[in-house]
């Protein structure tokens, strides 16, 4: 199984790259499952019907997302109702949606399981280890296949959280940063890791944001609306191969491609 996922989509320009970019990825790189982080889809922050379904026609599987997956309330139901759009497992019992789904496509499976870290992290959740730990009991032996999202801040979290579950999980990747880490390994149990994704958005910008608007704010330290950056777009992410049988990870490579509009 080739499996490509892509980092936090950031606003429209990210939107459009994405449906022109994927579809050719797919082909050229021989994708079965493709999985996006889409809390940050529309207008820079949160995600709403309509980003959510441009993704899904784009040719993304599965949608992940993080603590801002409660900016848009319209999104609340579609939670409740589309399963391919998930949110972090670990938020109380009751809040809308699920933190998992099952995917499947002939005779391929694979588990997608979202978490957010606590570390820095403006929401007050539940473990995640044993949350994590939760899931795989009760729905582990669905799919040889476990991908996890780890929604987080702090660079050890995320890397504590990879040999947590290593051998138990088959990628365990992290957002939410909107930087690429260069630190993609297979570990020793067989699972590929890297610490952040990055974005899929305008590179040049603040972590997808007008930079002036941001350094202004630091210098100010007055509230500011920001903006979603529109240079120099680029998808980021990894595209990684498994052993659809076993779960294990074959091999993983970091992936950057550039986009320019073209209408």
């Amino acid at each position: 199984m080739r499996v490509l996922i892509l980092g936090d989509v950031v606003g429209r320009p990210a939107r459009r790259a994405v449906r022109d970019l994927v579809p050719v990825l797919v082909k050229n790189e021989s994708i079965d499952l493709v999985v996006a982080n889409a809390e940050n889809a529309a207008g820079g922050i949160g995600v709403d019907i309509k980003s959510a379904k441009d993704l899904l026609s784009a040719g993304v599987h599965v949608l992940t997302s993080g603590n801002h997956i409660w900016k848009k309330k319209e999104i609340y139901s579609f939670l409740d109702e589309h399963e391919k759009l998930i949110r972090p497992a670990n938020y109380p019992a009751g809040a809308p949606g699920r933190g998992w789904c099952l995917w499947r496509q002939n005779d391929l499976k694979a588990i997608v399981i979202n978490i957010q870290g606590r570390v820095f992290m403006p929401n007050h959740v539940d473990d995640p280890f044993r949350c994590v730990d939760d899931i795989l009991k009760e729905h582990g032996k669905e799919a040889a296949v476990i991908i996890v999202d780890m929604h987080a801040e702090a660079t050890s979290e995320k890397v504590a959280m990879g040999w947590y579950l290593d051998g138990r999980a088959s990628i365990v990747y992290g957002t939410h940063t909107h930087v690429q880490t260069a630190d993609e390994r297979i570990l020793p149990g067989g699972t590929a890791y890297i610490t952040d994704l990055g974005m899929c958005g305008p590179l040049d910008s603040v972590i997808g944001m007008e930079r002036e608007n941001v350094i202004q704010g630091f210098l100010s330290q007055l509230p500011r609306q920001f903006e979603v950056a529109r240079e120099n777009v680029a998808l980021q992410g990894i595209v990684v191969e498994l052993d659809d049988k076993t779960g294990r990870a074959r091999e993983i490579r970091r992936l950057r491609v550039g986009w320019e509009a073209n209408d």
